[in-house]
């Protein structure tokens, strides 16, 4: 197996990383992923689009006749070979969960392992000829821009927040000021330049161009509070009704005191050790769900097939476009994978998926503990994928 590097600068560890830009200021990191260069070409990228199972966008940008204006439109998949006809001059498309049509791309988020796992979200790739762009903009996560193919010349501004004006009637969230320029500059093939969340930032390609945006997510209070409500329709505890003060009250009034109560115990419960439970379940489930429907393979390894591709050298590991994680609450450690809890797990089988979820890549002799069966199982779900040896 081989070991990819850290995409960072070598005079910068993964702790000043962290400590210092990570989701607070940009960075760029020359040849941060030297690996990317060659690995596709435009053409690979057209093709793509085009299958009838890719998420994919077309953005195009031409001037209005009447106004003098540029004018955005946005078509999402299924995209056809017509749609790709009669362009105008600016145009790009957009393909996302790149890493389930290539796990040789990826396998470079081993570069990004001074994040947790839980938090990738999805490699996209973006294609644009001389002059393409999707515009002035921001996004609500991290992201690792990373120059595949061709030179792109980025630009970040100010950051944005919730007063930030968009342009209206437009397909996309765009935006025309950007504020001070606080970085020009072009990227070629192999260089990674790091986005902290709500920073503006603008990309032209200067040639027919590759970008990788490696993108890091977060859950939000709202997917939280979701999860809890599903979890908590299982616990007959939680529908006795509550105790609440007694005195005279007028007939129509909801008292203070009476939603003061209701929020004590409410507060009460999720800080007990039932709540904990709660609150780890929902944020593991949350964080655990894929953000795209898996790809049914064309093709499935027979459990036989499996164990003597392992024989001869083959490695199991963590599929990248999946979502094994593992939280650990009161000394017990609870698995899930894409969004369900893994339950009825025994202890020889909860280490080897610990150690799949930490990036371990594992050999037959590291699985020959659990049952064939259940190996088939984990590839047919795709939790894990087998990386032949070369």
């Amino acid at each position: 197996m081989t070991t990819i590097p850290l995409c960072l600068p070598d005079s910068i560890t993964p702790e000043q990383f962290l400590n210092e830009y990570w989701q607070k200021k940009p960075l760029l990191i020359k040849q941060g992923l030297p690996q990317l260069i060659d690995m596709f070409e435009p053409e690979d990228m057209l093709g793509l689009a085009l299958e009838e199972d890719a998420s994919a966008r077309l953005l195009t940008q031409a001037m209005t006749k009447q106004e003098g204006e540029a004018q955005w439109q946005l078509k999402k998949s299924p995209l056809s070979e017509a749609d790709f006809t009669n362009l105008p001059k600016q145009w790009t498309v957009l393909v996302q969960n790149m890493e389930q049509w290539s796990p040789e791309l990826g396998k470079l988020w081993q570069a990004f392992d001074f994040i947790p796992q839980w938090q990738r979200d999805d490699i996209m790739v973006s294609y644009a000829p001389a002059g393409g762009s999707v515009g002035k903009h921001y996004d609500d996560y991290d992201v690792f821009l990373a120059q595949g193919f061709g030179s792109r010349r980025w630009q970040l501004g100010k950051f944005c927040d919730k007063d930030t004006e968009f342009v209206v009637d437009e397909p996309i969230r765009l935006f025309d000021d950007m504020g001070e320029i606080v970085f020009d500059e072009i990227l070629e093939a192999g260089d990674v330049l790091y986005v902290p969340p709500k920073l503006s930032h603008f990309g032209v390609a200067q040639d027919d161009c590759l970008t990788f945006s490696f993108g890091c997510r977060r859950p939000n209070l709202m997917q939280i509070i979701d999860s809890m409500a599903d979890i908590a329709t299982n616990d007959s505890d939680l529908f006795v009704p509550m105790l609440l003060p007694q005195g005279l009250q007028a007939s129509g009034e909801l008292q203070a005191d009476s939603i003061d109560a209701i929020k004590k115990q409410l507060l009460q419960m999720l800080q007990s050790e039932r709540g904990d439970d709660m609150i780890y379940q929902a944020v593991s489930e949350v964080v655990s769900k894929r953000q795209y429907d898996a790809l049914v393979p064309e093709e499935t390894l027979e459990t036989d097939e499996l164990m003597q591709a392992l024989s001869d050298g083959a490695t199991l590991q963590a599929d990248y476009s999946n979502r094994l994680l593992y939280s650990q609450n009161n000394g017990n450690i609870t698995l899930y994978a894409n969004g369900q809890r893994l339950d009825g797990i025994d202890k020889t089988t909860a280490v080897i998926l610990i150690r799949l979820a930490n990036g371990e890549h594992l050999r037959y002799q590291d699985v020959a503990d659990v049952e064939p069966d259940e190996l088939s199982e984990w590839l047919e779900n795709g939790w894990v994928w087998l990386d032949y040896a070369e």
